[in-house]
């Protein structure tokens, strides 16, 4: 069982984590404003999903691969660089169905929202190596099994992730009547959430990982 005091370190570095401005965020606030929180919520459900998979690949030193193979690091990077880039896409193409268009949510889009949120979050290798950088820290043998301990802390970042995200789902969502009897500022919404996710891409392409 890890020590109390190191809990509370670590969950103070999740609570960072998920604070700072990054796709996740993005993708959960321009669900949550354009079709309201129950889209955000449902798209939260990737996202934690997401976690998950970072959890079991360091808990079971899979992310270790990225630091042996820089190669692996470089091909996580470049699909997740992709992927932001056709987000960012999506809000701005013409007579297209926009990531940030203002609709109704229909009921067969969920598992839609859920793979987005997966792929947004489970294709930032900034992600697994926090976990690779964190964990480390904050686990020892003498504290017991150590995959015990980094589910310990999986679980303390799970628990964090998802009241933040949800608070901030909750208070984006309140503006999504707003926007949608608004369409000029539906329209500045997507150029700047496209704008935000195209310089998350650039930086994410340029960022060396080590």
């Amino acid at each position: 069982m890890l020590p109390i005091n190191d809990l509370i370190l670590f969950s103070l570095a999740a609570l960072g984590l998920v604070l700072s401005p990054g796709p996740n965020m993005i993708y959960l606030i321009s669900r949550s404003l354009t079709q309201g929180k129950r889209a955000g919520l449902i798209s939260l459900t990737g996202i934690l999903t997401g976690f998950l998979v970072h959890i079991l690949l360091v808990t079971f030193g899979l992310t270790a691969v990225f630091i042996a193979i820089p190669m692996a690091y470089e091909g996580i990077k470049w699909l997740g660089v992709f992927y932001l880039l056709y987000l960012a896409w999506q809000g701005v193409r013409p007579n297209g169905n926009s990531l940030f268009e203002t609709s109704d949510l229909p009921a067969d889009s969920s598992f839609k929202l859920i793979r987005m949120g997966f792929l947004t979050n489970v294709l930032n290798p900034k992600v697994a190596m926090f976990y690779l950088s964190f964990f480390p820290q904050f686990t020892n043998p003498k504290y017991g099994n150590m995959i015990s301990q980094n589910i310990q802390l999986g679980i303390a970042q799970l628990l964090i992730s998802t009241s933040v995200n949800i608070v901030i789902i909750l208070s984006a969502s309140r503006l999504a009547a707003w926007f949608q009897s608004r369409p000029v500022y539906i329209r500045l919404q997507k150029l700047i959430m496209s704008g935000v996710l195209t310089g998350l891409a650039i930086r994410m392409a340029f960022d060396k990982g080590k």
